[in-house]
């Protein structure tokens, strides 16, 4: 415990609360902090947006690829019948089912990360709604997750897609990386993320729409990003 308290210690005094560091400074930083610590940190970025979630044309919700993936092992599961169900299982899918998935759902057991479904699977789906809503796993038409190409909802599941969504207060945050990624690597699936979120900017957004952005780690500081340094 003297270690990680001195290890932490180490790491704040590298960083600067009222500074705006550029991505590439920020990740270097972040990582010299995780240096010696002993599981592989997720990287998390957090936006605040001007916008009220409370009003409809202020949502911000999506889903967007990273191209180097988040590092994390993702389960999917995806309501389907016959071939839809067999192309689910040969493009990777971790559970794959119809009433009896449903069935494992209700009691409980929900063992799975992402969900998918095709369309003729909604009325069925809709039977755990009240159950996967409240988790974020709904499969959704706007989302690519109700689908008639399983194969490519559950390849990109796979291979690193993630949702995002903003919060009461405006706050879209997500892992999007690990922090033994190569430096490139993360400010990549930054960017992406970033793009996701200005492509996604709703109608109803008035003012300045990305007002803050922030990076950490797992159990490293916080630190403030400067916009414009994180490529288009």
């Amino acid at each position: 415990m003297a270690k990680n308290t001195k290890n932490n210690k180490k790491a704040l005094e590298l960083v600067d609360r009222t500074k705006f560091y550029d991505l590439k400074e920020a990740i270097e930083v972040l990582k010299k902090c995780a240096k010696n610590r002993k599981f592989d940190e997720t990287f998390e970025i957090s936006l605040n947006l001007g916008v009220d979630t409370k009003h409809a044309d202020q949502q911000v919700r999506g889903m967007v690829t990273l191209p180097h993936g988040t590092g994390a092992s993702v389960k999917v599961a995806v309501f389907a019948k016959d071939d839809k169900a067999k192309e689910a299982k040969a493009a990777g899918a971790d559970i794959v089912g119809a009433e009896d998935l449903v069935e494992k759902i209700q009691k409980g057991e929900i063992e799975f990360d992402r969900c998918i479904a095709t369309p003729d699977m909604m009325a069925l789906v809709g039977r755990v709604a009240k159950v996967l809503g409240p988790k974020g796993l709904m499969p959704n038409p706007k989302l690519g997750t109700v689908t008639p190409d399983v194969k490519k909802a559950v390849s990109e599941a796979k291979a690193g897609s993630i949702e995002f969504r903003a919060e009461k207060a405006g706050i879209v945050h997500a892992g999007v990386g690990k922090v033994s990624f190569d430096d490139k690597s993360l400010a990549e699936n930054v960017s992406a993320f970033v793009a996701a979120i200005k492509k996604a900017k709703p109608a109803g957004a008035k003012g300045t729409y990305i007002q803050k952005v922030s990076v950490t780690s797992t159990m490293g500081p916080g630190l403030k990003i400067n916009l414009d340094s994180i490529a288009a």
